[in-house]
């Protein structure tokens, strides 16, 4: 990969000592968690409990957090914007463009702006497929740049970059040249890069697992779970019967296991997608007699609805390779939600996976650990509570807000925060026997992720960010 680099010097620390930040993809640690336990208010939506709210251009990116200033990425008028607010009143800090001579193909509900930043409060790293990884000082001056992208990828890019110390880790998981990398946040440079091109697109953000081994790079994908050397790449573990795409981030729990969730249609067990062998295929389909097969060829199915990924190399033709491999996926594919002990070398499918469960696995909002339980929110509204410990089913129901989830759940002051795709916000406890407290619709759609800091919840619709908590005083 090219890469370029202004030399930075040392910059300050900024922001008050000691306060909440939510510096990446889901908050520290990608925990979905708040840090403090300031009080929130059940009582949330667009006339209840706002402190502020600001127009902000479309994009899919999640809030962070760091300090006095609040981050997030955003497209108007086909520019990728990096943009900074003031946390106390929304107010735009600065706005910067980041340079692109060509967008990308994009998922037809997706953004060009769907990675979350993230930050440690000295820089700001922000990643957009059409143009690279950016790197911005508070002031929002460039730092340094690496040109990457376009992808191999009619979705687009949306696994987001996250910070460690120093390093950047940032993983792309496209059709082709699939990678893993780490990278200097102070230079730009790369301190090791690992080749994924067994895997084809996935978005999982990846997250660090502090175990008593070390730590650990931790990336859920095509029929795995993989766990990486956090200073070498190396691959350490894997554990193998996942979905054949994961969109969902895992989450390190405070009881040290790890929870991973993988969802795609055709992973039930129920529900199974079924192909022809290829020659079979071919002598019904291949019309020109060339032994490959063409979009104009097929019939409405599943091949068909899913050419562009059975067509990796993007030649326009499914080669015998590209279409075994994909049928190959479709025969493996299973939807599952495991939890994962530490401490595992090698295949440790059948001795570290502590339990799994092949029903209410949510296919991109994240799975959420908060005291002592696992929730997961599966499309259509479906929310299930699991013991951490155990696997038992504490309790499923049916929330006011169905339909998709794009946005993961977050967790403050005993209660979970879901948004779906319209707008409808629900409130639960986060108790074994949860209950809907509240709910509110904010009449615009939503994909990202809210950000809980210090008593605040940061809500980002398509059109503004809400501020949400009680007013001082309350």
């Amino acid at each position: 990969m090219r890469w370029s680099c202004l030399i930075c010097i040392v910059l300050p620390v900024c922001g008050a000592a000691g306060a909440d930040s939510w510096p990446q993809f889901r908050g520290p640690g990608g925990s979905g968690r708040a840090e403090s336990a300031h009080p929130l208010p059940a009582e949330i939506g667009p006339e209840s409990n706002v402190i502020w709210k600001v127009p902000l251009p479309p994009g899919h990116s999640s809030p962070v957090v760091h300090g006095d200033r609040i981050y997030v990425t955003a497209v108007r008028d086909a520019k990728l914007l990096t943009i900074a607010l003031e946390r106390a009143s929304g107010k735009l800090l600065w706005e910067v463009e980041a340079p692109c001579q060509q967008l990308e193909q994009i998922h037809t509900i997706g953004s060009h702006a769907q990675c979350t930043p993230a930050t440690d409060g000295q820089r700001i790293i922000c990643f957009f497929g059409s143009v690279g990884l950016l790197c911005y000082d508070r002031d929002g001056k460039l730092l340094w740049k690496r040109p990457a992208g376009p992808f191999k990828n009619d979705m687009g890019a949306a696994s987001s970059p996250i910070l460690a110390g120093q390093w950047i880790i940032l993983c792309q998981d496209h059709d082709t040249d699939s990678f893993l990398e780490s990278i200097d946040q102070r230079t730009g440079r790369t301190r090791w890069r690992v080749d994924r091109s067994e895997f084809p697109r996935n978005f999982c953000t990846p997250v660090i697992w502090d175990t008593p081994a070390g730590r650990q790079i931790v990336v859920v994908a095509t029929l795995r779970v993989v766990g990486y050397d956090f200073d070498t790449g190396q691959e350490l573990w894997t554990v193998r019967g996942l979905a054949r795409t994961c969109c969902a981030t895992p989450v390190v729990g405070t009881d040290g296991n790890l929870y991973a969730a993988g969802w795609s249609a055709g992973g039930d067990a129920t529900d199974r997608i079924e192909t022809d062998p290829f020659d079979e295929a071919v002598r019904k389909l291949d019309g020109d007699h060339n032994g490959t097969l063409e979009e104009a060829e097929l019939p409405a199915g599943p091949v068909k609805q899913r050419f562009s990924q059975f067509d990796r190399d993007k030649d326009g033709s499914i080669t015998r390779e590209e279409y075994d491999y994909f049928r190959g996926l479709f025969q493996k594919t299973r939807n599952v939600l495991v939890a994962i002990r530490s401490g595992g070398t090698g295949e440790i499918t059948d001795t570290h996976v502590v339990w799994q469960h092949a029903r209410y696995v949510p296919f991109c909002a994240s799975p959420l650990y908060d005291n002592g339980r696992v929730f997961a929110v599966k499309d259509g509204g479906i929310v299930a509570c699991f013991d951490a410990q155990t696997g038992e089913t504490l309790k499923v129901q049916r929330v006011p807000g169905t339909g998709s989830y794009y946005s993961s759940p977050v967790a403050g002051d005993g209660k979970v925060f879901l948004v779906n795709q319209q707008g409808r916000a629900t409130v639960i406890s986060s108790a074994a026997d949860w209950q809907v407290l509240a709910t509110a619709d904010f009449a615009d759609d939503v994909y990202a992720t809210p950000a809980i800091v210090e008593g605040r919840i940061l809500l980002r619709t398509v059109g503004h960010l809400y501020c949400l908590g009680f007013a001082k005083g309350q």
